[in-house]
């Protein structure tokens, strides 16, 4: 079995139908369990077919169709571990 983590604080700040829109994508998606915990997005796969590669590719979809793209990015983490984080925007004068 994978479990993938998917950490969420970040986006949290976009209020709480984000999320749910963004477990309903990734169930939708990838026809595994996902469940939500307080950060975090947990993925289990019983079969252990899917990888932390393609899981990021459908997160910079669902973040580009959200048009969210300009604002957040999604990095690797520690082992099984993605992190959507905000980007740093430059102040302009």
């Amino acid at each position: 079995m994978v479990e993938i983590k998917i950490e969420i604080s970040e986006l949290k700040n976009e209020g709480s139908d984000m999320i749910k829109e963004l477990t309903a994508y990734l169930k939708e998606r990838t026809n595994v369990k996902v469940d939500t915990e307080t950060n975090n997005v947990v993925i289990k796969d019983e079969e252990g077919k899917l990888s932390r590669t393609y899981l990021r590719v459908l997160l910079r979809k669902f973040l580009h169709k959200k048009e969210l793209k300009d604002y957040f990015r999604v990095i690797g983490g520690k082992e099984n571990t993605l992190v959507v984080k905000a980007k740093k925007v430059e102040e302009e004068e």
